[in-house]
């Protein structure tokens, strides 16, 4: 994960929130953010040619607050001196600093703006509110804001850097690599530059040649916590987690950011279950929710929130979906858990995804369920729970899902062996199957290879799809299409190249029907793909479902399998990226079953 440029902030790549099954972010090299010493101790120099200011001594207090870690004093004072002078740059310009510091990034950007207009030719300004925009998902402003600043200053290696992590970040590899290679020919001495340069290289699935990279960085800067952080993730690609852990806690020594910390502290949660030390693994778990991260779901409810250990007997509880769709059907493992621990007097309500509602009602009967709604505010998503509105007294303790891993799956002996805890329609199965029967003969076997979701590397978890050839021709097989999204190119590829026509469902809205998607897989002799949210419903629904996984698969828990859906079967490859021998392995194993 990585954002634009300075020696100790992350980039944008690591502001992606922690999903389930979404990988580690990488850390690019910042350069010009708001704890950087260096930057600092530019302003610093700046602010005390400012003697002749009668507000000069509260803005050198505010730098020397920020310099010391105290971003709620320096926007005090900060403050202080815009009160005496509002059009003061240098005073905005700090309260942006302390602003970001503090982990306020709408308010940061409105200030970084006004400190603009009032400095057009400082530089900085418009470098850290680039930076800024590209936090937030701007990459597009923000690489427009590079440019200016590269234009302004050429061969600058703080600009080139980047200007490298929003086109990296727009999935521009080799226009990043051609901004960071002349960078390095300029002046090779940047570890940023090669840090940034390592995540572009991770970005594309090249791991060993990634951690070349972050291993240059380290060496030219030892005290580097991005750099650290990032081989850490590098080492866990290529299959080594334990030195994945141990990269993970020294880049946590260094001087970094809250929100750098709770990004790694993310990071190290899944490092620790993927070395088997699950219930550590959901303890870290909880910096998701912290709110120094930019893109974090704030839950507004005003309950009590349940903690490990509270007694859920004969109470209310709320239980909220969070994360992605796979993920909310993923963690719901543990719901029933949390009815036998609720009781008979006990009541459950649920609030997921407006489409899982028929689903999830049909499974939790005695349950109360809802669609929860998520709305941005003040640059914040806020997750609502509308159906309570008015009956919100009537909740005794709420509780994000994957918060209740913690205490009922601490292990991975903790997940039951109990094949599907959804129940698809059985009156729908039925149809499907009648359906079915229209497609060609043989064994009918559902196929995903792909996610929606590509950023924070997401794509580097699924093979291209000329891949699955062997898997697609195996002989007395069916492919029958539960791809979701826009996958005509992929259908159209399989026709041309392979021969193989796959069969899709006819009446049937595969990303939005998703009640008859479960329906669908339950009628299927075998589904096979990637994690994305329909191999979810699918396995959770109990259907034979076979999974193709990196090495590097924290949800695997440790273990050769797949403890939250004990009749799923994994298929991993033999190195990250290295997809050829496993689909080969897959479709030798289909043709044992036809």
């Amino acid at each position: 994960m990585s954002r634009p440029s300075n020696p100790s902030a992350t980039s944008v790549l690591a502001l992606d929130t922690g999903a389930a099954a979404t990988p580690a972010r990488l850390a690019a090299g910042a350069i010009g953010d708001s704890a950087s010493s260096a930057a600092l101790a530019r302003l610093n120099a700046a602010v005390s040619e400012l003697k002749a200011l009668s507000i000069q001594p509260l803005l050198q207090g505010a730098v020397n607050a920020l310099n010391a870690g105290k971003p709620d004093e320096g926007a005090a004072l900060a403050m202080k001196a815009l009160e005496l002078d509002e059009r003061s740059g240098f005073g905005w310009y700090m309260l942006a600093l302390a602003r970001e510091m503090s982990g306020d990034f709408a308010s940061s950007i409105t200030c970084y703006e006004a400190a603009l207009k009032l400095m057009p030719d400082h530089a900085e300004v418009a470098n850290n509110l680039g930076r800024l925009a590209f936090r937030l998902g701007h990459t597009e402003v923000a690489e427009k804001l590079f440019r200016a600043f590269l234009k302004r200053f050429p061969n600058h290696h703080e600009g080139a850097n980047n200007l490298a992590c929003a086109l990296r970040a727009q999935m521009r590899f080799d226009e990043a690599v051609e901004v960071l290679r002349a960078a390095i020919l300029e002046d090779p001495s940047h570890a940023v530059v090669w840090n940034t340069l390592g995540t572009v290289m991770a970005e594309q699935g090249d791991s060993e040649n990634a951690a070349i990279f972050f291993d240059e960085a380290l060496r030219l800067d030892p005290e580097f916590a991005k750099a650290h952080y990032n081989r850490g993730n590098m080492s866990l690609a290529l299959g080594d987690p334990a030195h994945a852990l141990e990269c993970c806690e020294t880049a946590l020594t260094k001087k970094i950011t809250e929100d750098e910390r709770q990004m790694m502290l993310l990071a190290r949660s899944t490092i620790k279950i993927n070395l088997g030390r699950v219930g550590e693994g959901w303890d870290d778990y909880e910096a998701r929710l912290s709110p120094h991260f930019a893109d974090v779901t704030v839950f507004s409810v005003n309950r009590p929130r349940w903690t490990p250990g509270d007694d859920l007997t004969g109470k209310s509880l709320l239980v909220i979906g969070e994360q992605g769709l796979g993920d909310e059907i993923l963690f719901a493992n543990v719901l029933p858990d949390i009815q036998e621990a609720l009781g008979p007097n006990g009541r459950l309500t649920l609030a997921v995804e407006a489409r899982l509602v028929p689903l999830f009602q049909r499974a939790f009967p005695t349950a109360e369920v809802g669609a929860h709604r998520t709305l941005k505010i003040d640059g914040r998503s806020h997750r609502f729970v509308p159906f309570l509105d008015g009956r919100m007294e009537e909740i005794d303790l709420f509780t994000p899902i994957a918060s209740l891993l913690r205490q009922y799956r601490r292990s991975p002996e903790a997940f039951p062996d109990r094949v599907g805890f959804l129940t698809p329609d059985p009156a729908r199965v039925a149809h499907w199957k009648i359906q079915l029967e229209a497609a060609p003969s043989g064994l009918k076997v559902g196929l995903l290879w792909k996610s929606n979701i590509i950023n924070g590397g997401r794509h580097r978890f699924f093979s291209p799809f000329e891949q699955w050839a062997p898997v697609l021709r195996a002989p007395g097989a069916t492919m029958v299409n539960l791809q979701y999204g826009d996958c005509a190119a992929e259908l159209e590829q399989a026709r041309r190249d392979f021969g193989v026509e796959i069969w899709n469902p006819p009446g049937i809205d595969l990303k939005q029907d998703l009640d008859d998607v479960a329906a669908l897989c339950g009628a299927l002799d075998l589904v096979i793909g990637f994690s994305n949210a329909t191999l979810n419903i699918a396995a959770a629904c109990g259907a034979p479902t076979w999974l193709i996984t990196a090495p590097a698969a924290w949800t695997r828990l440790g273990t050769d399998r797949y403890p939250w859906y004990p009749q799923v079967r994994s298929f991993v490859p033999p190195a990250f990226g290295d997809w050829a021998p496993v689909m080969a392995e897959v479709a030798d194993e289909l043709a044992k079953l036809t």
